[in-house]
């Protein structure tokens, strides 16, 4: 039997795809074009794509929200080399919630890090404490509120979007809080996917 490997990096070379010894075999693209924004991505972050990368629990893109002061911590998305998801951390202070809102296009899931509280669902109301995950598809109404105590969640989204949203209407730590009409919030949310009721 003649020695596959001439032949193996010939076809991949050439950008062949081909099946040998159930081993399916593809064209193997350099990063550049794995991701097509690359460039888009490095001019913003100032750094590299990254490979992959390990933050610690304070670390990430820290923000504070425009309605209620708690912490945002995006922590992975376009900016940082995701073109597929959106991850991060959300504060809601006790007595603040999220309101019922929408995601036209994208999946999103959340787990509950911290605290409990109650988040709605197209209209039904379920508990959620510590340990608790929520997964909403598409179009689907939803919102949280967390009347007792701290709610604290870990929020990803499929694909990228709510990161976007966060960076215009929320400000840096020691900035003053942005002051936006509903109008000003509703028109930035839809340029993301999203519809406040």
């Amino acid at each position: 039997m003649d020695d596959p490997k001439p032949s193996l990096a010939m076809g991949v070379a050439r950008g062949a795809a081909f099946c040998y010894r159930g081993f399916f075999i593809v064209e193997h693209r350099p990063m550049e074009h794995a991701m097509p924004n690359s460039k888009e991505i490095v001019a913003k972050s100032h750094n590299p794509v990254p490979q992959g990368y390990v933050l610690g629990a304070g670390e990430g893109e820290h923000l504070i929200h425009f309605r209620d002061g708690g912490n945002i911590f995006i922590k992975a998305d376009p900016i940082t080399g995701s073109n597929n998801f959106g991850l991060g951390i959300q504060q809601l202070p006790k007595g603040s919630g999220i309101p019922v809102h929408r995601h036209l296009d994208r999946d999103e899931a959340f787990y509950v890090l911290e605290g409990s509280g109650t988040v709605t669902l197209n209209d039904v109301r379920h508990s959620c404490e510590r340990g608790g995950t929520i997964f909403i598809p598409p179009n689907t109404w939803h919102g949280f509120s967390s009347p007792d105590q701290e709610l604290v969640l870990l929020w990803i989204m499929v694909p990228p979007g709510l990161d976007g949203f966060f960076r215009e209407t929320c400000s840096r730590p020691g900035e003053p809080r942005k002051e936006l009409t509903r109008e000003q919030i509703n028109a930035i949310a839809l340029k993301y996917g999203q519809e406040f009721r």
